[in-house]
């Protein structure tokens, strides 16, 4: 297992990613008594599969997912190559249509929120954040003057710029004028430390106390991070906004099941409404492929090739 950590932290991969490698590989060796993997080989990856897809009944999502991270055991820890002779099946994933909000319903929702919670809110909808996008936002990414957004090391780690809705330009700026305060504040009682991403805090040691690398959603609660003896402060939790929008949902009576990312989902729908076309909609999502963005093609108000219900046509009404 460290060896696989070692492997996964030198190629940089998340350490969300990190985690839920580390777990199926511990997975599939249990499965399999504790056998060490170079004991075993394409069989026994297909007999673990099959056992997650009949047994444990997981989604076809989940089962590529153990599939990659026993691959990867195998590719780039044991440098062991177990599909030279016949592949491994791939769960095929089906292809369903995202839940979207009307217009109507956004406001909705978004008037049930309050505080941090609407901000997020709306910046998953006026900008088509991701919910870490959203709660892993610096001060530095922001830039009223262009109202823009700068996303940093999104998913696929690419960069992107996305617009600042100037509705709650003045808001936002509020709520940062509020978490500086609470900042000076931290910093007097000898805290107001951030965690910075890969060396920049040797780079920077001053860094990770300075305005401009603070959360702009912060928690509301320090915590000691022991290697650096310091008292920092981590962003917001993403089951904080979670929770409040699943309420929120349930207070303005949306028949609709409404999570954080139906927020992006609506932002690409209703962007294509507006006219703007896809590949303008597939940069601002971040999408690495425009097949993946032409999927809010289906779900448009006026159906994914205007056609209208021959039961609406004039003869019948």
């Amino acid at each position: 297992m460290d060896a696989a950590r070692q492997a996964l932290r030198l190629r940089h991969y998340s350490p969300r990613t990190e985690r839920a490698y580390c777990a199926w590989i511990r997975r599939f060796v249990l499965y399999h008594g504790k056998k060490h993997p170079t004991e075993l080989g394409h069989s026994a990856v297909q007999s673990f599969l099959r056992h997650l897809a009949e047994q444990r009944n997981v989604s076809p999502s989940t089962q590529n997912q153990a599939l990659a991270a026993i691959l990867f055991l195998y590719r780039d820890v044991l440098a062991i190559s177990i599909e030279k002779a016949t592949p491994l099946t791939r769960a095929q994933r089906p292809q369903r249509m995202p839940t979207v909000l009307t217009p109507r319903e956004v406001q909705a929702l978004l008037a049930e929120l309050r505080g941090a919670s609407y901000l997020m809110a709306c910046l998953l909808y006026g900008s088509g954040l991701r919910l870490l996008e959203c709660a892993q936002l610096r001060v530095k990414d922001l830039d009223f003057e262009r109202r823009e957004i700068r996303v940093r090391d999104g998913k696929g780690r690419k960069d992107r710029v996305v617009p600042l809705p100037g509705s709650i330009a003045t808001r936002l700026a509020v709520h940062l004028e509020n978490v500086r305060a609470q900042h000076v504040r931290d910093r007097a009682a000898g805290a107001g430390f951030v965690a910075l991403p890969n060396a920049l805090a040797r780079k920077m040691p001053g860094a990770p106390r300075d305005w401009p690398w603070q959360w702009v959603f912060p928690a509301t609660r320090t915590y000691h991070h022991a290697p650096s003896g310091q008292q920092r402060r981590h962003h917001s939790h993403e089951t904080v906004l979670q929770r409040a929008i699943r309420q929120a949902a349930v207070s303005a009576k949306l028949s609709k099941r409404v999570t954080c990312h139906t927020l992006r989902h609506s932002f690409a729908t209703h962007l294509l409404e507006n006219g703007y076309d896809i590949r303008t909609i597939q940069e601002l999502l971040g999408h690495r492929d425009v097949a993946t963005t032409m999927l809010y093609t289906h779900v448009l108000n006026r159906g994914g090739l205007g056609v209208q219900s021959p039961l609406d046509t004039p003869h019948h009404r």
